[in-house]
């Protein structure tokens, strides 16, 4: 790691630690999963199953101070308060430089923005940004991406708060192509509280040139990519993702992008997970 065991500097988790000790010990090229805004890294499981199945090692770390579970962060949603996109952003470099092999990373929603960051820094063998939140640069910003971030935005006081989402605004954000049941049993078993402040830094990234929410498209270590955009995606509209892509295509590594027809937001959890999962994989066993 990048700082030594015990520095106060350090961000990963005990069972971080675990994941990253575990993944070394197979020898098996490591894979990354990266969660996003309202969610945890149990919403990876069966991902990491096919993923494992398929002869690699994974590891879904958590942003700072993650629980463990959807009912320890309803018992304790303060502790997702206050977190920033680099100091979530770091907090992966920190699991993923501890690793013996560059890991394939894939990441959905603020996850697909970090995922960006991430491989923009050269961590990333190859990479799979999944409906990514907008970086600086990234103009377009329809109608249903401002609705789908209002529950936070419009009160300028959520910036140093954490911000759960009602059953209403999680079927307009994510679920808005699913059937109510299928969607309660998706906020139930998913949905917690989210930091204000990367919706706020997301939101102001292309007014402040020192933002921490910005990519290095250019690097030549990027390794190669393929976005994901869901069609029918309220939060990550094709606008916003195509923009990504027309910003990251600046690189010299391969760079892709997919549009899944029918498909919200939620289209890593939901039902039609698979066909998802099996588009990131088939491109991540191209490269590694």
């Amino acid at each position: 790691m990048t700082d030594t065991p015990g520095s106060d500097d350090r961000t990963c988790t005990e069972y971080e630690v675990q994941e990253v000790e575990k993944v070394n010990r197979t020898g098996k090229q490591p894979v990354v999963f990266v969660h996003g805004l309202w969610l945890l890294p149990n919403s990876w499981d069966p991902w990491r199953e096919v993923f494992e199945e398929a002869g690699y090692a994974t590891a879904a770390p958590g942003w700072p101070d993650d629980p463990e579970t959807t009912e320890q962060a309803h018992a304790h949603p303060e502790v997702f308060a206050n977190k920033s996109i680099g100091q979530i952003a770091d907090h992966y470099q920190e699991v993923i430089e501890a690793l013996d092999k560059k890991p394939a990373i894939i990441g959905h929603s603020f996850g697909g923005l970090l995922t960006e960051i991430l491989a923009g820094r050269g961590l990333a063998a190859v990479s799979v940004p999944i409906s990514p939140a907008p970086f600086r640069g990234v103009l377009p910003l329809p109608f249903s991406a401002l609705k789908s971030g209002s529950p936070v935005l419009r009160n300028p006081a959520n910036r140093s708060r954490a911000v759960p989402l009602t059953y209403d605004q999680f079927k307009y954000g994510f679920a808005n192509m699913l059937d109510d049941d299928e969607a309660k049993e998706l906020y139930e078993k998913y949905s917690v509280a989210g930091p204000g402040k990367v919706l706020f830094q997301a939101a102001s990234a292309n007014l402040n040139p020192w933002t921490q929410d910005k990519v290095d498209t250019k690097n030549p270590e990027r390794g190669p990519m393929l976005i994901l955009a869901g069609e029918k995606d309220h939060t990550v509209p094709h606008a916003i993702a195509n923009a990504s892509f027309k910003h990251e295509r600046r690189n010299d590594g391969v760079t892709e992008i997919v549009e899944i027809e029918g498909r919200g937001h939620s289209l890593t959890i939901d039902s039609g997970w698979r066909e998802v999962c099996d588009k990131a994989l088939a491109f991540v066993k191209r490269f590694v």
